[in-house]
């Protein structure tokens, strides 16, 4: 499969890209090896493989999910630069 300089505008205008006659060039030219590789990728034989979610294992790198109480109101409002009794306290951000 070949990508044409009609699909490549196609593809730049899409993503709002300008591009100039020599880009397109050289983005047909990667575009066309990316393709080329995707074909040497279908020639395998990938029955027996099972699809990976990650790339590397993920679970010794996550903590376990526990419930732990949250923090109490107080608590939470202790550390504020500003507060009254119910809530943090803000500047105005909106004029």
């Amino acid at each position: 499969m070949s990508v044409s300089e009609k699909e490549v505008r196609y593809v730049a205008n899409l993503a709002r890209l300008q591009l100039s006659d020599e880009e397109v060039k050289h983005l047909g030219e990667d575009m066309n090896k990316i393709l080329g590789f995707m074909d040497l990728l279908n020639e395998l034989d990938t029955t027996d493989i099972a699809p990976l979610e990650h790339v590397v294992e993920m679970d010794s790198r996550l903590r376990k999910d526990e419930a732990k109480t949250p923090l109490s109101h107080e608590d939470a409002l202790k550390n504020a630069p500003d507060a009254d009794s119910d809530y943090f306290r803000v500047p105005k951000v909106i004029e």
